[in-house]
């Protein structure tokens, strides 16, 4: 299934249903009397996450979704049923955002969650809602509201721990397929891969965690060059960034100047993470000379870089126990923060009182 991350669609809501204007007709009854419904409200447009999905390939082919519009109301007091209801399904870590504006509606990063894009009109009043003491003959009733309408873009942030960062051909995917089940395609070539691949690093029973491997960046791609710097945003929610570095590039440390910088031109928070440098591709270099580029790597980020061969399989456990810890941590966090709001809705529901300090 091809990867599709943002896609732009259009959504309108149901218009509500007119008001009925109508009398009562019946044998025997000497004065009749207004009795026409109400119209029926349109149907409402929403978006739901959920995990069956990791792509929005389902809105490439169709971009246009509308609600049903309310039944006009009847004679005999009798209401229009109500239009239904568009539910869009979507990844987990999928943002709506207003085509026009620019504004983020909606991110949707916990699964069933659900959101109104768009809110059917209301029905119109039928013409026994206008009997009173001086009209008791209305003739009018209103016409339904109309719905709302709008053009959106859902872009989709996977919700990896952690991401491969790093020029074309730095050995991201080589590296993606040893560590994990994924078979990203792997060439000796630039721009191998077009579209992010997701893996699990198995480290243990409990110890796992989700990879993402991101095509490659250049220079300038912050400006658009290249496949330019979009796929970025799927960096924005990780824990801990893998810089990746090819040891046999004629410049490593100038390699990763040019991608650190790229990071901090995307302006997403990403150069606040957690950095892991990597040198990749140590089996092609002796000793003497892959201590002078980790140096001078090193001169550079500030730290030492690890060094490891994908080929090879050396050196790769250190790399992944030293990601984990990145992702520990949030996981930890996450915890404390889910914990708090349940203690806060139980507190609310009243099924706990709240703890306070002791006191004499």
């Amino acid at each position: 299934m091809k990867f599709l991350d943002q896609a732009k669609i259009f959504v309108k809501s149901g218009n509500g249903g007119a008001g009925s204007v109508s009398f009562r007709r019946e044998k025997y009854v000497a004065f009749g009397g207004p009795n026409g419904g109400d119209g029926g409200k349109g149907g409402d447009v929403w978006v739901e996450a959920t995990r069956d999905l990791n792509t929005l390939i389902d809105y490439r082919y169709q971009q246009h979704f509308k609600a049903d519009t309310g039944v006009h109301g009847m004679g005999r007091d009798r209401t229009g049923a109500a239009g239904e209801d568009v539910t869009l399904k979507v990844p987990v870590g999928t943002q709506v955002i207003d085509a026009d504006t620019d504004e983020v509606l909606v991110d949707l990063t916990e699964e069933d969650q659900r959101v109104l894009l768009a809110k059917g009109g209301n029905g119109g009043w039928g013409n026994a809602r206008f009997k009173s003491s001086t009209n008791q003959a209305p003739r009018k009733a209103n016409p339904g509201e109309e719905g709302e309408e709008r053009w959106v873009w859902l872009r989709l942030k996977l919700l990896a721990d952690a991401g491969l960062v790093g020029l074309p051909n730095a050995g991201k995917s080589t590296f993606l397929s040893t560590v994990t089940a994924a078979s990203p395609k792997t060439a000796d070539y630039p721009f191998t891969t077009l579209h992010p691949h997701l893996g699990v690093v198995n480290l243990g029973a409990a110890e796992r965690f989700v990879l993402a491997d991101l095509p490659g960046l250049i220079e300038g791609a912050s400006e658009g060059a290249g496949l330019g710097h979009r796929f970025l945003g799927h960096v924005e929610r990780c824990a801990a960034v893998l810089h990746l570095v090819d040891a046999s590039a004629d410049d490593p440390a100038e390699n990763y100047r040019i991608i650190r910088n790229e990071l901090v031109e995307y302006d997403g928070g990403i150069e606040d993470k957690p950095e892991i440098i990597v040198l990749t591709k140590c089996d092609s270099l002796d000793e003497d000379l892959l201590s002078e580029v980790s140096e001078s790597v090193e001169a550079v980020c500030g730290q030492t870089p690890l060094l490891i061969s994908s080929v090879a399989n050396q050196g790769l456990k250190p790399v992944l126990f030293a990601v984990y810890e990145h992702v520990k941590k949030r996981r930890q966090k996450e915890d404390a923060k889910r914990e708090e709001k349940r203690i806060a809705q139980a507190v609310k529901d009243g099924e706990m009182e709240e703890q306070k300090g002791w006191s004499p």
